[in-house]
């Protein structure tokens, strides 16, 4: 070889080999390996890359200039895309499965223990906001990138798993948790009939997008329960207790359950001008009263409840979080110069405690027969939808509890926003929405943390979360990684 032609050998083969090379070593370096990290922070990964993500992900939507993203919608795929770009970069495994849920993750070698879940859904309401569903998928994403850019992810000593799933909200098929339940192994085969406002099935959507669609392809997406240990669920509150007690993040200990009524109040319809007063059987004036009467009953359950009902055993913490909504009302005929014939309404009543709830609905339904009958008109109570509460494991509670104090007390410190907050004991609240985590609670056993929202508001563009509380629950959930599924050196 001519001695000539040497550097460009040498600079050729360099050129080969080093990209190799970079790949085995971590990458800290792309932030700059003497900030990254330095005070255990993590924030250009954990709070600016986080938050640029969910703005992007936030402008991948069918609707124009509205946030919607339903299952198996065209932006869906878009953003399954995007979504599997982000695994990949945090050195994940990647797959969609039959089911529309993105799956990334990282499984070490020469390890026999379940793996460790954590996710939430990509799907979102109509004219949502950018975090319900997303803030869990990337905070999550970024918690792993973290641990492979300064080379902890190969000393993970379980397989750890992000999913997003692609169906929480129900939007388009009215049924809720079609990811989850899936990978939970509690979906029916019937779901597949079931149709949307165009006719079209959830098979048929499924076999329009290249999917198999049969009950053997759902049965593929089922985890057996021999293989999973645990679920975390980052999701922000939707509620304002986190804001009013000014403490970025809160762990979950259950999710309601929940029953769904509806009343029929059935009196005689009639000329509002020629009907007296005291003649009437007005079931507007009865569904005025029961609506009242719900309030007062779940607003201070012990006026109500007897020692029949086992009031006696209810203490504050089990009433605490009832709750009671009236969310329709229907008149018939619905005219301004007419008594109504029929009114109904909608009754929606959540609880952590399942034995309150099941009393509140007795004591209601008792009450709705006897002030219907104090008023002569005929009244039924339908019972629509139950569900139970889903507890939180306590262990999982308390070691996310563990992480968030140490998150947030790292970050108070040096003036990151949580000033104060490392005083404060982190809040245990109940949910009251539902979640993926209801589903997966079927599989294993679940944990939750919330993140602390303006004004408590959620389903709607107003949804927001500061930068910091992204970035405080992305830390909480690399801590929880770094306590429970990082080996030690």
């Amino acid at each position: 070889m001519a001695p000539s032609s040497l550097p460009s050998v040498l600079l050729i083969l360099l050129i080969s080999v080093l990209p190799a090379c970079l790949a085995s070593i971590p990458v800290s370096g792309a932030y700059g390996l003497e900030q990254l990290g330095a005070d255990g922070l993590y924030r250009e990964i954990l709070r600016d890359e986080t938050v640029l993500r969910l703005k992007e992900l936030g402008k991948i939507s069918d609707g124009e200039g509205f946030l919607e993203r339903t299952f198996l919608s065209p932006a869906s795929f878009r953003a399954t895309d995007v979504i599997i770009s982000w695994m990949k970069d945090a050195g994940l495994t990647t797959w969609v499965d039959q089911m529309g849920n993105i799956h990334g993750r990282f499984e070490p070698s020469n390890s026999t223990d379940k793996a460790l879940l954590i996710g939430s859904h990509m799907d979102t309401v109509i004219d949502a906001g950018m975090y319900d569903g997303a803030l869990g998928i990337i905070c999550a994403i970024s918690a792993l990138k973290v641990l492979r850019v300064t080379g902890k992810l190969q000393r993970l000593t379980r397989p750890v798993e992000v999913i997003a799933f692609s169906d929480e909200e129900g939007v388009r098929f009215q049924t809720t948790f079609l990811g989850s339940a899936a990978v939970a192994g509690i979906l029916p085969e019937s779901i597949l009939q079931v149709s949307d406002k165009s006719g079209t099935t959830v098979q048929e959507a499924l076999r329009l997008n290249s999917f198999e669609a049969s009950a053997a392809a759902l049965g593929q997406v089922k985890y057996s329960p021999e293989s999973v240990g645990s679920y975390v669920e980052v999701h922000l509150e939707q509620g304002p207790v986190l804001e009013a007690l000014r403490y970025p993040l809160g762990v979950v200990k259950g999710i309601a359950g929940q029953t769904r009524l509806k009343v029929i109040v059935d009196g005689s319809q009639g000329h509002a001008g020629t009907v007296p007063m005291k003649l009437r059987r007005d079931p507007m004036v009865a569904a005025a009263e029961l609506v009242v009467t719900l309030e007062g009953l779940c607003k201070d359950p012990s006026r109500f409840l007897t020692y029949d009902e086992e009031c006696g055993c209810f203490n504050e913490e089990s009433l605490a979080g009832l709750v009671c909504t009236v969310g329709e009302l229907l008149t018939w005929p619905s005219a301004s110069n007419v008594i109504p014939g029929q009114v109904n309404f909608t009754v929606d009543i959540r609880a952590m405690d399942d034995l309150v709830r099941e009393t509140i609905v007795a004591s209601f339904s008792r009450i709705v027969m006897q002030r219907c009958d104090h008023r002569l008109v005929d009244c039924a109570v339908e019972h629509k939808h139950s569900a139970a509460a889903t507890p939180c494991d306590p262990e999982l509670t308390a070691q996310l509890k563990r992480a968030t104090r140490s998150a947030v007390s790292a970050m108070a410190p040096g003036g990151h926003g949580h000033a104060g907050a490392e005083s404060t004991a982190t809040p245990v609240l109940m949910s009251g929405a539902g979640h993926d985590a209801m589903a997966m609670a079927r599989l294993t056993r679940v944990g939750m943390l919330f993140v602390r929202c303006r004004g408590g508001v959620s389903h709607s563009p107003e949804e927001h979360v500061a930068e910091d509380d992204v970035w405080a629950a992305g830390l909480a959930l690399l801590r929880f990684l770094d306590q429970h599924a990082v080996a030690e050196l």
